[in-house]
């Protein structure tokens, strides 16, 4: 595991950042996974928009949502632990990585929030939407903390 010292020109709560966005997504990537076998939220979700539907049609659906949800989660991850080793490391490229990462999964997220279909009013259960997002923020105060400097 690598340990994170952020530079000396980076604030103090970079870390605290980097570290919640990791939790945050590990938070959104597992949610879906726990509802699936507890609730089936998702699956309620695509009842209500296709009530029509079989109960195979029905589980497909909600298999092909779930599947995204925790795709998008598992890429997240990914970023984020760039994200700290390249901070860790002192890697110039850190700031403009980061701030990319950001902004694509912040945009992600918010299609997620929004993006309808169909019978759909959204396509991913507004709970799941919301998850997601929240690693966003956590990604906000890091990309202000990876281009400000440290008292």
């Amino acid at each position: 595991m690598t340990t994170l010292t952020a530079p000396t020109r980076s604030p103090a709560y970079l870390k605290q950042a980097l570290y919640a966005g990791v939790l945050l997504t590990l938070v959104a990537t597992l949610a879906p996974l726990i509802d699936l076998a507890t609730a089936d939220t998702i699956g309620e979700h695509v009842r209500s928009a296709y009530p029509g539907w079989s109960a195979d049609d029905v589980a497909k659906d909600r298999m092909a949502i779930t599947g995204y949800l925790v795709g998008v989660g598992v890429l997240g991850l990914a970023g984020w632990l760039w994200t700290i080793v390249a901070v860790a490391r002192g890697k110039r490229g850190a700031r403009a990585v980061g701030t990319t990462l950001f902004l694509v999964g912040a945009t992600v997220q918010l299609l997620s929030l929004s993006v309808g279909g169909e019978a759909y009013t959204t396509i991913v259960p507004t709970l799941h939407g919301v998850i997601g997002f929240l690693p966003s923020l956590a990604g906000l105060v890091a990309v202000i903390g990876l281009w400000r400097k440290g008292r």
